[in-house]
């Protein structure tokens, strides 16, 4: 096998991690790899650390929900137990369908880079690791590119791999007295808050926030099988106000099945192109849904498949949407708990939850060949739908949500569009229009947080001036079909919409615009060989959904294969 001279991450985190696995699943053994981790771990990143979790935040994910890696979980904790944590304490009760502690599951990540990074060495890789060092520049220098940090050193890498994971920007954190940007590092929070507090947002972000404050101003204890919350006595004034466009709470986990994340069961590269050939150079949203939700659905659930097999996206949306807009939120969060909890002690699945779950999964691949109005339609209907499913909420949260509810020091308010934040003098000022009553309100807070999860970078924002400023990367665009429509949408909103003449408009997106192989693309829309872009808020615009792990796993696939002196990758998106 011929060796590729070096090859560099940027960023080390879970999707380094995943690239690592499938450089040596497919026999991929540079002479050098580099590996440059802002922090002073591998393997972990931002969620499965100390920069995004606490003790007391779990993942979404359980031990049989993990893709496959050198070492099993349970064979992890009978090395490394956790005698503070009784359910990861002993390997032989370990449950593998229970969540696991975030910070537990970021120890497991980091020893299985170690192996994995040990298995390269054993193949003759020199592994060059960087922690403690931020990238500043990647500037593209013929066939290689430097690699520029922040100690002022440079390397040269043949191929360089962007996995710089999650971004937070501080816009008003800071500099606005209790102004957040977002929860993360939760450490920042060190005390009590004898006061309400504003969070933006309902998301898994939220939750996050609301466990960390939680626990600042009380506790929580069991009692006759219910989580119970007790405040402190010197957090008598402390509540929570959240605050949601749509004014949905996170769906809870169930039992799942398996998982269909797998290359097999999304539609495969030359499904996608042969489809385009045959459909006016577009796949069709309405196809991908028939076929990654309506067929599946139908193995698993016939008659509710035979409930909305003639229902448009619109319209099944709409009545998934339904009880959620004539339930109060925490009473309809009651009743999904129950229906979970059945499903997990019945080890029976929600047939439509966990194929939505796997469809939000497989349209990432082929939503880069939408037309902008499937991507707009999209946006606006399914991923509503689909941000709450995907949540997957752990049980235990759940319950301390409840518990803070029944104590009346949580609550959820309904806004609409137009609802804006701004610093006073009195403090932080939440403006907005009641959903439900349509009264125009202005509330006033010492401390607000947004949590609204995470958001694209914009192309101005991606920190590699040199790539950006000498077009080896490029905002991404999808096509209008219907010229008339773009020429619309163009004149409602320019800054979202590229005209190039009369019959072609194209809708910008977010981000940067890479191939089915995550390379980026230049600014005349071919590949920039050997440039791999796998950070998620950089490629958001053209990844509409993404799955943690699951994601890392089979994009760190695509960018090994596409590596492989036997693969041409340097392909045009068309």
């Amino acid at each position: 096998m011929e060796k590729i001279d070096s090859i560099g991450i940027v960023g080390g985190g879970p999707a380094a991690l995943f690239v690592v696995k499938h450089l040596i699943s497919e026999n991929i053994y540079p002479n050098t790899l580099y590996i440059f981790e802002k922090g002073t771990r591998l393997g972990a990143g931002m969620p499965y650390s100390r920069e995004g979790a606490d003790v007391e935040h779990v993942a979404n994910v359980s031990a049989n929900e993990l893709p496959e890696l050198p070492e099993n979980f349970s064979s992890f904790i009978k090395r490394k137990p956790y005698p503070n944590h009784p359910d990861f304490s002993d390997y032989h009760n370990i449950n593998e369908y229970k969540v696991i502690p975030r910070l537990i599951l970021g120890d497991y990540l980091e020893e299985q880079f170690k192996l994995l990074l040990k298995s390269a060495g054993k193949m003759g890789v020199h592994v060059k690791i960087h922690t403690e060092t931020t990238v500043t520049d990647i500037r593209k220098k013929g066939d290689f590119f430097e690699i520029i940090t922040d100690k002022n050193e440079i390397y040269d890498c043949s191929a360089t791999i962007i996995c710089t994971g999650h971004h937070w920007p501080k816009k008003n954190e800071g500099s606005i007295n209790g102004w957040y940007d977002s929860p993360y590092p939760p450490s920042k929070f060190s005390g009590p808050t004898n006061y309400p507090i504003a969070i933006r947002g309902t998301s898994l972000t939220a939750v996050d926030a609301i466990k960390t404050l939680a626990r600042l101003n009380g506790k929580f204890s069991e009692k006759d099988d219910e989580t119970v919350y007790t405040l402190n006595e010197e957090s008598r004034n402390f509540s929570l106000t959240l605050f949601s466009k749509r004014g949905y709470l996170p769906a809870l986990r169930f039992h799942s099945e398996g998982s269909a994340f797998s290359e097999g069961w999304i539609m495969s590269q030359e499904e996608i192109y042969d489809y385009k050939k045959n459909n006016g150079g577009f796949v069709d949203l309405d196809y991908v849904f028939e076929r990654n939700f309506k067929q599946p659905l139908r193995k698993k659930n016939e008659k509710f498949y035979n409930e909305i097999k003639d229902l448009s996206i619109e319209d099944f949306v709409k009545k998934m949407l339904s009880i959620r807009e004539e339930l109060d939120s925490f009473e309809l969060f009651k009743a999904e708990y129950y229906e979970a909890q059945k499903s997990i002690e019945r080890h029976q699945t929600i047939a439509w939850k966990e194929t939505l779950s796997a469809f939000s999964y497989a349209i990432n691949y082929p939503a880069k060949h939408f037309s902008a109005e499937d991507m707009l339609r999209m946006r606006k209907t399914l991923l509503p739908l689909i941000s709450v499913i995907i949540a997957s909420l752990p049980q235990s949260s759940y319950k301390e949500i409840i518990a803070l509810y029944n104590k009346g020091l949580i609550s959820l308010v309904s806004v609409s569009d137009d609802s804006s934040v701004e610093p006073s003098d009195e403090g932080i000022v939440y403006h907005y229009t009641d959903s439900h009553t349509g009264d125009q309100k202005s509330d006033h807070y010492k401390m607000y947080i947004d949590a609204i999860g995470q958001q694209p970078v914009n192309f101005n924002d991606i920190p590699f001036r040199s790539l950006r400023e000498e077009g080896f990367i490029s905002s991404g665009y999808l096509k209008f079909k219907d010229s008339h429509i773009g020429q619309v949408q163009f004149e409602e909103d320019s800054r979202k919409i590229l005209r190039m003449d009369d019959e072609n408009y194209y809708l910008r997106v977010d981000g940067l615009n890479i191939n089915d192989y995550f390379q980026a693309l230049d600014y005349y829309g071919k590949a920039t060989e050997n440039l791999f872009i796998m950070s998620v808020p950089f490629i958001a615009g053209l990844n509409p959904d993404y799955s943690g792990l699951d994601f890392c796993d089979t994009a760190g696939k695509r960018v090994a294969i596409s590596l492989k002196p036997d693969v041409i990758a340097d392909k045009v998106v068309s």
